[in-house]
């Protein structure tokens, strides 16, 4: 049987660092358009004791999606050796496009896996290159796209990547804001016939008709600004929260029950980088759910903490990092299943199981 194993990953994190601290002069309008009175040093300590951000990263003025997916891949591609001319597709995973410093607009023609094959002289028009618009779990759901092609044998090797540049389509009165970040992970998954390795199993699910609003478009939440045409991401996170707790333990549960392996087994869970309080609510929920307590702290490494939420680029950010020892008490060794999950806008979850 053909497998699908990570052969390579790489990411780029943009070196522009935001600290909470540069948000102390915003003004921050509630959803109906009324001024937050609240002091700005208590807005930001209970925004970070909620989400356990620090810092965040942001794009260079002179970076879009595209060009931090094209660094991404091209790490993968250097550290690993291997000819992009070998790849059979490129899947790029974004929410966005395309999105100029100092604009609003998105920038999807031609498709930014287009932009990035160019980028990377690849010649072969049998690499076939497209994009991926599934919400934050789209990086995810690009690789479970990735390894049927392989599986069904058309594929022997796919470049996987999630790249955002969400500074730029953020309302800047609206607190959610801060949640925000640049960057971009890739991976390159490649057949194997090796039996116990690569994508053990996955489930999806996509929850349209009660929750699609939970995150969309909308207006700034500045009255100031009824009148602007821009668009900006707006979040119910509130039940957005509710959301997950409820449904994304299940859908991880169901992966693990597919891939026949026990809780017991898992010795690290990489999840989008969303809300820190939320990914560890989801992560004791799981283990209710069999009965159990987490109590191994090393279990789920986070980086949300200076990095903030990337959306796509969280887990392969997350994974590239693990992989090349710059999570301090944190590695993955030969034989390790590792649990990939995310959840966003949609509400798309998906959950995959992976023994290295």
């Amino acid at each position: 049987m053909i497998r699908s194993i990570i052969a390579a990953t790489g990411s780029y994190i943009p070196d522009t660092v935001v600290d909470n601290q540069d948000f102390l002069a915003t003004r921050f309008f509630s959803a109906e358009g009324t001024e937050i009175q609240q002091a700005p040093a208590t807005i930001l300590e209970k925004f970070s004791a909620i989400t356990g951000i620090q810092a965040r990263r942001y794009a260079h003025s002179d970076h879009t999606a595209s060009d931090l997916g094209f660094l991404a891949a091209q790490d993968a591609l250097t550290s690993s050796g291997i000819d992009p001319e070998t790849l059979d597709y490129i899947i790029v995973a974004h929410n966005f496009g395309d999105v100029v410093a100092g604009s609003n607009r998105v920038d999807m023609v031609p498709s930014l896996a287009s932009r990035i094959k160019a980028r990377l002289t690849i010649r072969n028009p049998d690499c076939v290159a497209y994009d991926m618009a599934f919400g934050c779990p789209g990086w995810l759901e690009a690789l479970v796209q990735a390894s049927y092609y392989i599986r069904s044998g058309d594929a022997r090797r796919c470049l996987v990547i999630g790249t955002e540049t969400l500074s730029r389509i953020v309302d800047p009165h609206d607190r959610d804001t801060m949640l925000f970040s640049d960057g971009s992970g890739a991976v390159i998954l490649e057949a194997t016939a090796q039996e116990g390795v690569g994508i053990l199993a996955h489930h999806t699910q996509t929850h349209a008709h009660e929750y699609a609003s939970l995150l969309q478009m909308g207006k700034s939440y500045n009255p100031e600004k009824a009148t602007d045409p821009d668009r900006y991401m707006k979040m119910n996170g509130r039940r957005l929260y509710e959301f997950a707790l409820q449904h994304v333990p299940l859908v991880i549960q169901t992966a693990l029950q597919k891939a026949n392996v026990p809780l017991s087994r898992v010795r690290k869970v990489l999840i989008h980088q969303a809300n820190e309080k939320m990914d560890v609510a989801i992560l004791q929920r799981l283990f209710k759910l069999y009965g159990e307590e987490c109590t191994n702290q090393e279990l789920m490494p986070m980086t949300i903490s200076w990095l903030g939420n990337s959306s796509v680029a969280t887990v392969p950010t997350l994974l590239d990092l693990l992989q090349k020892g710059q999570l301090p008490g944190h590695r993955i060794d030969a034989g390790d299943v590792v649990l990939f999950a995310s959840v966003g806008a949609g509400m798309n979850i998906n959950a995959l199981v992976y023994q290295f």
